[in-house]
């Protein structure tokens, strides 16, 4: 009991005469050359990280050590001093310069640490939360990797009054190896140590530089899945018969307001005004393509349906006139519709050659005229032969292997370029 008591009555002068005469308005080695403070870092958490803001929030425990002679004593036993004597002592300006948003936590009291060792070595520490600025490239989003930072630099003293530098290099920050987060994990991290350049001249600055890759499983699942079985959904038109049209043209629009819906939610996590496209928009963008082609697909057989039978009724009518002017029947049974056809248009054709243009200069203008409309329903008729299918069933079952093969091979090429390069 004796020697604990002569030990603190030792220990309280000590702290009065470090305290005697000391200025803490000059830094240590005041006129003899710059101070040379070491940092370490712990990351506690990194609690959110915004796309939409493009930052990131951050709880660091912050340990600043430097040697001030002016707080030497005997002895090597170190004192650890109450956070509010930081008002006492001279303490380094540090600030993380592209912090928006940073507080010092202060319950129950300040997180602020003392601690002067017998050799004059002071070490600080601080607890603090910041968000941190951190500019995102998404143009690979939801399957991208991020370049973070985390820079501290002095804010009044230059490189003549002040340096920095890390205690251990890479082994100075801790944290980040267990660290887990919501949609990344921690690839690596590093430190550098550079100088910031301002108006005002050089300052020190020390950079932690770490990797983010982004989970894309929560983004397949809630995302790539649900808009790829869309995609498939819209191909069940392509086996239902074009005489349903109810069913195709409803399967059609509910697939096209769905994707439709789906695009608009994908984009809500995202900032709205941005300058890049996507990934996940161009995956989109394709299944979007491909459920509305397959709507187009059903508009187009349905025409061609419709213009056929219209061309096979148009051919019973002749056929029909044809037996009524002859009054038999042989030659409907020899002569297939093609062929009366083809024997119609030609001896229209015949008759709209035969006419012949002459008279006076009025009517040859009229019958110029007539030889102009004649050609020109001419070629529209050759037109409308040659775009024209002979079955339009056919379209649905070309569209049954041309739409999953596209579809199978641009997914091939789009996993491929965002994941590989």
């Amino acid at each position: 009991e004796l020697k604990v008591k002569r030990y603190s009555d030792l220990k309280v002068p000590t702290i009065q005469r470090l305290m005697k005469g000391y200025n803490r308005y000059l830094r240590p080695n005041f006129n003899q050359g710059p101070v040379e403070i070491g940092m370490s870092l712990d990351i506690a958490s990194i609690d959110a990280i915004s796309e939409i803001n493009m930052d990131y929030t951050a709880t660091i425990f912050l340990r600043q050590r430097w040697r001030d002679s002016r707080l030497l004593f005997p002895g090597n036993e170190s004192l650890s001093l109450d956070g509010r004597l930081v008002s006492l002592l001279w303490i380094p300006d540090t600030f993380i310069p592209d912090s928006k948003r940073s507080f010092l936590h202060d319950v129950t009291v300040e997180n602020r640490l003392i601690r002067i060792f017998s050799n004059g070595t002071v070490l600080y520490a601080l607890r603090i939360t910041a968000t941190i600025a951190c500019n995102m490239d998404l143009t690979k989003y939801p399957m991208d990797r991020q370049e973070c930072t985390l820079q501290l630099e002095s804010w009044g003293y230059n490189l003549q009054d002040v340096v920095f530098y890390w205690t251990r290099g890479n082994d100075s920050v801790k944290g980040l190896d267990t660290l887990r987060l919501a949609q990344y994990s921690v690839e690596s991290y590093y430190t550098t140590v550079s100088k910031a350049v301002y108006e005002t001249g050089f300052y020190p600055k020390l950079v932690l530089h770490f990797s983010l890759r982004r989970n894309v499983l929560f983004f397949i699942l809630e995302t790539y899945v649900p808009s790829t079985l869309l995609v498939v959904l819209s191909w069940v038109s392509f086996w239902i018969s074009q005489s349903s049209v109810p069913a195709r043209t409803c399967i059609g629009v509910t697939t096209v307001l769905t994707m439709t819906t789906l695009m608009m939610g994908a984009r809500t996590s995202l900032p709205n005004a941005n300058c890049f496209i996507k990934a996940i928009d161009v995956y989109l963008g394709i299944c979007f393509t491909f459920i509305f082609g397959a709507l187009l697909e059903y508009a187009c057989a349905h025409f061609c349906t419709m213009q056929h039978q219209t061309i096979v009724d148009v051919q019973r009518e002749l056929l029909k006139e044809f037996e009524e002017s002859n009054g038999t029947t042989h030659l409907a049974n020899s002569t297939s519709p093609k062929k009366m056809q083809k024997k119609e248009s030609t001896q229209q054709e015949t008759t709209e050659q035969s006419v012949t243009c002459e008279g006076n200069e009025a009517t040859d203008k009229k019958k110029e005229n007539g030889c102009g409309l004649s050609s020109v329903k001419q070629m529209s008729r050759r037109a409308a032969s040659m775009m024209s299918v002979e079955n339009p069933n056919n379209i649905d079952r070309h569209a049954r292997v041309f739409f999953p093969m596209v579809f199978l091979l641009v997914n091939i090429f789009y996993w491929l370029y965002y994941l590989l390069f």
